[in-house]
């Protein structure tokens, strides 16, 4: 049998064990009262078990190994974060082991417990020829309860990951939500190619500024290209003439440094992805929209969310054109329901999380989900796999979450941690 101290934690977390004639190595009755709970950080494997040895109840550590000399290998016996360990459970009693003060510590042996037919199932789930997910070939027999369960609760460590790096820039922003969403509205509105460039030109461009000149189109035109870092040529077209005017004089009045323009790509693109065309929509977004954040908080509905993207119009002279001074066919540049779901998706549920879980209010957590759920699913090369065995993602609610199970727990064969891969595991 090829053992692994990951199996022999779910062994001993669900009792999956025989427990006839249950004793310790030294031949003492035991019984369980309860395994602890799982320690995934330092220190022993499960914390506060309760289990009775003989006439004595213990409450205490519990330390799983797959022999007993690796309690030495680990140096446990030296180490007092081990001296409250009450029961040693290891797969195969190599050798005996003691506290740090010198007690012997009692022994559980699972070497002739553990069920075959559980082994086989493990061994086949971790080990077995799979080419997409370990659980292909079982993961779509499961019930929807266990699936959505799981879903919502991957789903949640996926928007705490992002929440994270959320709250760390807040705390950059002295606890400024808008000017925080701002940034992260911006990186977004790269579309992952150009999401740098513009989260450097939304840093270098305060919103309080942009604000200052909200009646002035014009204005917050130039200084969004500006800070980007493209009006530094010589123009032919009148537009672009104006703007750089218009920012030279806006540059001195606010002491300002644009990016380089070098950081901005556009080979490989789709002309509608250009980053001039990006730029032109997140102006026109600026130009129709103050405190958005404060829009996002106060809209109830989800579903009325997009229309604070929807309809959204450019200046007219990017009607045929797609790079400045370039005429092109006339071609509408608003953004597209798909461009819009991204927004809607990468910040608004993302930052309605953040918030909710920051203020402790699960009224915005909530709307984030809901969200979500209103949202089509991806398209994507691993949503595309999951369907090949049986999983469809209807929402972005199911698509993200089958992103955070790919990427973090079956690329890593964790399905001992997924209740997934427990369940399979369970089946008889």
């Amino acid at each position: 049998m090829l053992i692994t101290e990951d199996f022999l934690h779910y062994v001993w977390k669900f009792r999956l064990f025989e427990r006839s004639a249950f004793q310790t190595v030294d031949g003492i009755e035991l019984e369980i009262n309860s395994a602890g709970l799982h320690n995934t950080d330092s220190g022993p494997d499960f914390h506060n078990a309760r289990i009775r040895i003989g006439d004595t109840s213990w409450a205490g550590n519990v330390e799983i190994h797959i022999n007993a000399s690796d309690w030495q290998k680990h140096n446990h016996n030296t180490d007092n974060a081990y001296r409250n360990v009450i029961l040693h459970v290891v797969y195969n009693n190599d050798a005996p082991v003691f506290l740090p003060d010198g007690r012997p510590i009692p022994t559980l042996e699972l070497k002739n417990r553990i069920p075959d037919d559980l082994y086989a199932r493990y061994h086949n789930l971790i080990y077995g020829q799979k080419t997409i997910i370990p659980c292909e070939a079982s993961i779509s027999k499961l019930d929807d309860f266990t699936l959505r369960t799981w879903f919502t609760r991957v789903l949640v460590e996926r928007l705490e990951k992002k929440s994270a790096a959320v709250i760390s820039a807040l705390e950059v922003n002295r606890g400024d939500w808008e000017e925080t969403f701002y940034q992260f509205l911006a990186a977004n509105f790269g579309f992952k190619v150009n999401a740098l460039p513009f989260e450097l030109m939304a840093r270098s461009l305060p919103q309080n500024i942009l604000a200052k000149n909200k009646s002035n189109p014009l204005a917050i035109e130039a200084l969004i290209f500006g800070q980007a870092g493209m009006l530094g040529d010589d123009f032919e077209d009148e537009y672009p003439r104006r703007l750089k005017q218009e920012y030279d004089f806006l540059r001195k009045k606010y002491n300002l440094s644009p990016i380089e323009k070098h950081l901005w790509k556009f080979m490989r693109l789709r002309p509608q992805n250009f980053p001039t065309i990006r730029l032109s929509q997140f102006a026109a977004l600026i130009v129709s929209s103050n405190h958005l954040f404060s829009k996002v908080l106060d809209i109830r509905d989800v579903k009325a969310l997009p229309d604070l993207f929807d309809g959204i119009k450019v200046n007219e002279y990017w009607d045929d054109r797609y790079r400045f001074d370039k005429p092109s066919k006339p071609a509408a540049k608003n953004l597209g329901s798909a461009s819009i779901n991204v927004l809607l998706l990468n910040t608004l549920a993302v930052f309605l999380f953040s918030y909710g879980k920051h203020h402790q209010q699960e009224y915005y957590i909530n709307r984030s989900l809901k969200l979500l759920e209103s949202l089509p699913g991806e398209q994507n090369q691993i949503i595309d796999d999951f369907k090949a065995v049986g999983i469809k993602a209807a929402s972005a609610f199911e698509s993200q979450a089958l992103l955070e199970l790919k990427n973090y727990y079956c690329n890593y064969k964790k399905c001992l941690q997924c209740s997934v891969g427990n369940k399979i595991l369970k089946l008889a």
